[in-house]
């Protein structure tokens, strides 16, 4: 049975496969671009001329970018008997949104969508490995 866990952000994904007493770490890096639009002012004057920034432009290229990441993500774990998302942010379940709509037979192997802190390598694994262990005991 592959039981996988991935803990990711927007920077990351840090990918844990078990599988018959082996453990496998990979990660996948997103690639995204951090924008931080500022509109400069014409003058330093209150009420002066300023430019017009376009959010719109920067969250519509943010999603493309989250696409690409979310697919490379999902060829990664395609084959996965279950699968748990973690992360600190809303990420993990902007991946959870994007399987229900594009992969609904993965999707339908989700166990949790669990919020966590950001971690260190050995946490990541210890966190899956322990989530794992605890369904099988319940």
């Amino acid at each position: 049975m592959k039981k996988i866990g991935i803990w990711l952000d927007k920077e990351k994904a840090h990918i844990v496969i078990l599988k018959n007493d082996y453990e496998y770490f990979e990660t996948v890096f997103s690639k995204l671009d951090f924008f931080n639009p500022k509109g400069g002012s014409g003058t330093k004057f209150k009420g002066g001329p300023q430019d017009v920034v376009q959010d719109s432009k920067y969250l519509e290229r943010e999603k493309h970018q989250l696409k690409k990441y979310f697919d490379k993500i999902v060829k990664k774990v395609l084959d996965a008997d279950t699968l748990v998302l973690f992360g600190p942010a809303g990420t993990n379940e902007k991946l959870n949104k994007e399987l229900q709509l594009s992969y609904p037979e993965l999707a339908a192997k989700i166990k949790a969508v669990i919020k966590a802190d950001s971690m260190t390598h050995n946490q990541v694994k210890a966190l899956i490995r322990n989530f794992y262990r605890i369904k099988n005991q319940v």
